[in-house]
């Protein structure tokens, strides 16, 4: 009847642990109940697993630089020329990091920034960025202040620049 033997074993103990006048209903009901109790371990440990055992500590806020001297970085020059190509670069990077929270034409009105209260300058006035060298709109980027993460680790310095050529373009539209 059967051409495996593993296969005739297998019904041979099912058959003689619960007979051979027991309904294969009933056995397949067996292995229904086994099934709904492992799924309902699973579910009950699930959340054991996803939250964290010790809460998270809150971001703290940070100087505008934390890695190097603000003197220091104040004074770099800006070594990329405001190229189009360079500012185009840079808007790409803006649109992709910084949009979220300074908004998308630099107004300071990303929903980002609404969401967390934040009161962001507007680079589209001339008057927001003049008392800051490139050097230190540089380091602001790279380092991050406040809540805002820097992009040192993240982007190349000659992405970073063409971020403060793309900020400075802001006001002369």
């Amino acid at each position: 009847m059967f051409e495996n033997e593993n296969a005739t074993d297998s019904w041979r103990i099912i058959l003689n642990r619960t007979g051979p006048d027991t309904p294969l209903t009933q056995i397949v009901d067996e292995g229904d109940q086994a099934m709904k109790a492992t799924l309902a371990c699973v579910l009950l440990l699930l959340p054991l697993h996803a939250f964290p055992q010790e809460p998270q500590k809150p971001t703290e806020e940070k100087p505008a630089t934390e890695s190097k001297s603000s003197s220091e970085t104040g004074k770099q020059v800006n070594p990329v020329k405001p190229t189009p190509s360079s500012i185009a670069s840079g808007k790409k990077s803006y649109t992709y990091d910084c949009a979220m929270c300074h908004g998308k034409e630099g107004a300071g009105d990303g929903d980002l920034a609404g969401d967390m209260h934040l009161k962001l300058r507007d680079y589209r006035d001339p008057a927001a960025l003049k008392d800051l060298t490139d050097g230190e709109i540089y380091s602001i980027i790279a380092n991050g202040k406040g809540k805002m993460t820097g992009e040192e680790s993240r982007m190349k310095p000659a992405q970073i620049w063409d971020m403060v050529n793309y900020l400075r373009s802001l006001a002369k539209k």
